[in-house]
């Protein structure tokens, strides 16, 4: 996905989102998982009712963790030029961290933490830090600036945020 480009899954465009907004809208994924992760009994925020589909709760976990990497990672481009950026293992870390099996109220809290945390860095990042640069390998190996991280991120939590209702949508 590339700036300008929109997700035909969840309908998000990557230019909608100016680099002012960036800040704000990291900072509003916290209370928007909060609120799904502390609603819902933990049974459901388990279940797999669809097939090949993360839990509620494993996607609000992925989320946080994006929003932990990601800090990195803007802070690794403002320290070092043009950094390339290890994949997170995504996949891995659903089974390693025992997704499943975490605590919501504290996997809402982490994540609220975690996009404060983020939001703060982008909403204290120059015009320059916006536009430095790194090697982002998704969805294909490409420089990739600090802004456009902000608009992916934001990106990832609607997405993801749109699979929990799905998920929990399917358990009707």
């Amino acid at each position: 996905m590339t700036d300008g480009a929109r997700c035909d899954e969840c309908g998000y465009v990557y230019d909608d989102v100016g680099t002012p907004d960036i800040a704000p809208r990291l900072r509003a994924l916290g209370p928007s998982f909060a609120a799904v992760l502390a609603h819902e009994p933990a049974g459901r925020l388990r279940a797999h009712p669809l097939p090949e589909t993360w839990s509620a709760l494993e996607y609000a976990c992925h989320v946080r963790d994006i929003l932990h990497v990601q800090r990195e990672r803007v802070e690794l481009m403002l320290r070092e030029h043009e950094p390339t950026f290890t994949p997170m293992g995504r996949e891995e870390l659903v089974t390693r961290e025992r997704y499943n099996s975490q605590d919501p109220v504290q996997v809402a809290t982490q994540l609220t933490d975690a996009a404060d945390r983020l939001a703060e860095l982008f909403a204290g990042l120059s015009a320059a830090q916006l536009a430095r640069t790194g090697v982002y390998n998704w969805p294909t190996q490409q420089l990739r600036s600090a802004a456009w991280v902000g608009r992916h991120t934001v990106h990832e939590g609607v997405h993801h945020r749109a699979d929990i209702d799905r998920v929990l949508a399917a358990l009707a």
